[in-house]
């Protein structure tokens, strides 16, 4: 089934008065449900920008963006915000976990604000505790914590919601090979379970494990190899 369109997706920034970026430049993509994808290509080649696209953290300039039979393109901003809360689960290279509130807190921070009752809440975060293999280690703030688990943490945030798309950003760039080879059977296992991850990575051995690398290339997909 599928489950987001990209159609001729572009995007510059005006840098100043002379000075454009072209970013993207005519993307089409089509993402299946239960598909987990690498995003691999050089630097400046528009990675993180389809990743902010996807995830609803940018507009494109021209173009359409299909999530879930919805055209997001060119929703406003609340609007946006109110997309990636029900449907978009984040994992970023920088985890970026609130230092004051333990794992468990973390964890429950997009249920908040989705309004989800308090109980409701700590049930859910204590599940998604224990399956990503942080059950002892929940009440622990994040510098009690190893960075692996931090990044395990971010991760069941990102599930959180039950989302329809899982993004990471290099999810193992600031952990050593033995703690990111464990993350990435994380999202190996939730490919398994009929999740749709995406992964923008440079590492090919990670892009090795996905259903389907995305190269690009000076801002296009130059093939969608399976």
């Amino acid at each position: 089934m599928i489950l987001a369109q990209l159609i001729n997706l572009t995007k510059t920034y005006h840098m100043g008065a002379d000075v454009v970026v072209e970013a993207l430049r005519g993307v089409d993509l089509t993402l299946e449900q239960g598909e987990y994808i690498a995003v691999m290509g050089p630097s400046g080649s528009g990675k993180s920008t389809l990743l902010n696209l996807i995830g609803c953290l940018d507009r494109p300039t021209h173009g359409q963006y299909l999530l879930g039979g919805e055209d997001v393109s060119h929703l406003s901003d609340a609007e946006l915000s109110a997309v990636r809360g029900r449907r978009i689960g984040f994992v970023f290279q920088s985890f970026n976990l609130i230092p004051q509130l333990s794992a468990l807190d973390n964890i429950e921070v997009p249920l908040f604000y989705q309004g989800v009752p308090r109980h409701e809440r700590r049930r859910r975060s204590l599940d998604l505790a224990e399956r990503v293999g942080l059950g002892d280690r929940a009440r622990h703030k994040p510098m009690e914590l190893s960075g692996g688990e931090q990044q395990r943490v971010a991760i069941a945030r990102a599930l959180a919601n039950d989302p329809l798309i899982l993004l990471a950003d290099e999810p193992t760039g600031n952990l050593d090979s033995k703690t990111g080879a464990e993350i990435l059977a994380l999202f190996d296992d939730l490919a398994k379970r009929g999740g749709t991850c995406i992964v923008v990575t440079h590492d090919p051995s990670v892009g090795r494990r996905t259903h389907r690398i995305v190269r690009m290339a000076d801002g296009r997909v130059v093939n969608g190899e399976t």
